[in-house]
C-alpha cells in the first residue's frame, strides 16, 4: 500500500514538473484609426473587463493618426486609474502613434513599439471655431505642453521630448524613441513583447506589480458591434452623408405626404448625424450655407428661375460642405470626392425627384368628382333642365342653366351625385 502511494505521489510530482505553468491571461485589443468617443469607450470597457477577470495585463495594439483631445484625455484617465498594467504597443511595422496617440503611448504603464513605426507630431490644432486667434492658440499649446510634460514626468519618460512633440510637432522612429527614453521596449511581435516585459515591475493604482507574461496566454478581445457602429458613424464623411440623406428624406416627405419611407430613413439618418456632430467639431457658417442651399432648392421648384436658384443651391452646399468641419487636419475632414458626389446627387434630387413630387402634388386631380370638373364632353341631346352628354367614353346624365343643342361641346362645371352640371364651351 505504501509503495502504491509513493508511486502516485511521484507521478503527480512528475506531471507538475513537465507540465507548463500558465499564469494569468493577458488581454489584447486593437485600436486603429481616429481616437474618438467610441474608441475611448471601448478602451475603458476593456480596462474594466481586464480588472474584473483578473488579467495579468492589457495590451493595446495602437495604430492611429491621432484624434480628439477630449477622447484622448478620457483614455489617459482610464489608464492612470487602472489597477491592471496597460501596455501600449505601436504595432505592426508601418503603424504610428501620432498626435493624441503619442500622448496615450506616454501615459501607458509600459510603452512599446515595433521596428518601422513612429511616434510624435502632437501639436494641437484649432477646433470648433472659424479661426483661432494667435493668443488663444498659444494658450492651447501651452496647456497641451504642460499636460504632456506632466504625463512624461509621472511615467519617468523623456519630458523634454514630450514638450517638443507638442510645441514643434517632433516625430521620431521606434529606435530613436527607445534611445531617448520615450518608450521602454522595442519588440518584433506580440510574443516577443510578452517575453520582454516579463519580470518588469510597474506602478499601478493599487501599487507596484511585477509582470509574469513569458508563458502567459494572450486573449484578444474584438471591438463590440456597438462601438464599431458608433465609430463608423463618427467618421466625418459618413456623418456628412447621413446629414444630407436626413435633410432630403424629410424634405421629400413634407412635399409628398404619405410616402413614409423617405421620412423614416431621413429621421433616423438625421439623428445619427446629430450624434456624430457631437463628437466632431463643426463650423456653423458651413452648416448655415448648406441650409441656405436647401432653401435655394425649394425656391427653384416654386419659382421660375431657369435653373439659377438650383445652381446657386449646389454651389452653396459645396462651399458649406468644405467649411463644415473646421479642422486643418486630414484625420477629421470630409473628402472632396464625397462633397462633389453629394453636390451632383443634390442637383439630381432637386431637378428630378423633388420637382417631380411637387409638380405631382400641385397638378390637377384626375380621379373622382374633382377629376371631372373642367373636362370637355359632347351633348347627345338637347340639354336644358336635363339631358345626356358623352364624356370619357361614357354617357352621363347632365343639366344646364342654359339651353345647349345636341352635338355642341360642353364643359363640366360641377358634379351633383351622378348628374353633371355643364355649360356651353366657348370656342
Amino acid at each position: 500500500m505504501k509503495k502504491t502511494v509513493a508511486v502516485l505521489c511521484g507521478l503527480v510530482l512528475l506531471l507538475l514538473v513537465i507540465s507548463p505553468v500558465h499564469g494569468k491571461d493577458v488581454y489584447l485589443i486593437r485600436v486603429t484609426g481616429v481616437i474618438n468617443p467610441p474608441v475611448a469607450g471601448f478602451i475603458a470597457d476593456s480596462i474594466k473587463q481586464s480588472q474584473e477577470k483578473g488579467a495579468e495585463a492589457l495590451i493595446i495594439l495602437l495604430d492611429t493618426p491621432g484624434g480628439l483631445d477630449t477622447s484622448m484625455r478620457e483614455i489617459i484617465k482610464e489608464i492612470m486609474d487602472s489597477s491592471v498594467p496597460v501596455v501600449v504597443f505601436v504595432y505592426p511595422s508601418g503603424a504610428r502613434a501620432a498626435s493624441a496617440g503619442s500622448i496615450i503611448l506616454l501615459a501607458s504603464h509600459i510603452a512599446a513599439m515595433a521596428p518601422g513605426t513612429n511616434v510624435g507630431a502632437a501639436h494641437p490644432v484649432s477646433i470648433g471655431k472659424e479661426k483661432a486667434d494667435k493668443e488663444m492658440m498659444e494658450k492651447v499649446v501651452r496647456d497641451a505642453e504642460a499636460y504632456a510634460r506632466s504625463i512624461a514626468m509621472k511615467k519617468k519618460r523623456n519630458v523634454e521630448w514630450a514638450a517638443k512633440a507638442v510645441k514643434e510637432s517632433a516625430s521620431i522612429p521606434a529606435k530613436e524613441a527607445l534611445e531617448k527614453n520615450v518608450i521602454d521596449i522595442m519588440a518584433d511581435s506580440i510574443d516577443g513583447l510578452l517575453t520582454s516585459i516579463d519580470g518588469r515591475t510597474v506602478e499601478t493604482k493599487q501599487g507596484k506589480i511585477t509582470l509574469h507574461t513569458k508563458s502567459a496566454k494572450h486573449v484578444e478581445r474584438e471591438m463590440p458591434f456597438k462601438y464599431k457602429f458608433l465609430s463608423y458613424v463618427s467618421d466625418p464623411n459618413v456623418a456628412y452623408i447621413l446629414m444630407m440623406i436626413g435633410i432630403y428624406g424629410i424634405l421629400f416627405e413634407i412635399y409628398n405626404p404619405g410616402a413614409i419611407f423617405p421620412g423614416v430613413i431621413g429621421g433616423i439618418s438625421l439623428i445619427l448625424a446629430l450624434y456624430a456632430f457631437q463628437t466632431i467639431p463643426i463650423s456653423y457658417a458651413g452648416l448655415f450655407l448648406i441650409i441656405l442651399g436647401i432653401i435655394f432648392f425649394i425656391l427653384e421648384v416654386k419659382i421660375i428661375s431657369h435653373g439659377v436658384l438650383g445652381i446657386a443651391g449646389i454651389i452653396s452646399i459645396i462651399i458649406g460642405s468644405i467649411m463644415l468641419i473646421d479642422l486643418p487636419s486630414h484625420i477629421l475632414s470630409i473628402s472632396y470626392k464625397t462633397i462633389i458626389l453629394v453636390g451632383i446627387l443634390s442637383g439630381i434630387f432637386v431637378f428630378g425627384i423633388l420637382s417631380y413630387a411637387i409638380k405631382a402634388q400641385l397638378s390637377k386631380v384626375k380621379t373622382g368628382k374633382e377629376g371631372l370638373i373642367g373636362e370637355t364632353g359632347i351633348a347627345r341631346m338637347d340639354i336644358h333642365t336635363q339631358g345626356r352628354i358623352f364624356l370619357h367614353g361614357e354617357l352621363w346624365n347632365a343639366r344646364s342653366d342654359e339651353f345647349i343643342k345636341e352635338g355642341e361641346k360642353v364643359v363640366v362645371v360641377g358634379v351633383d351625385n351622378l348628374v353633371l352640371k355643364v355649360k356651353r364651351k366657348e370656342e
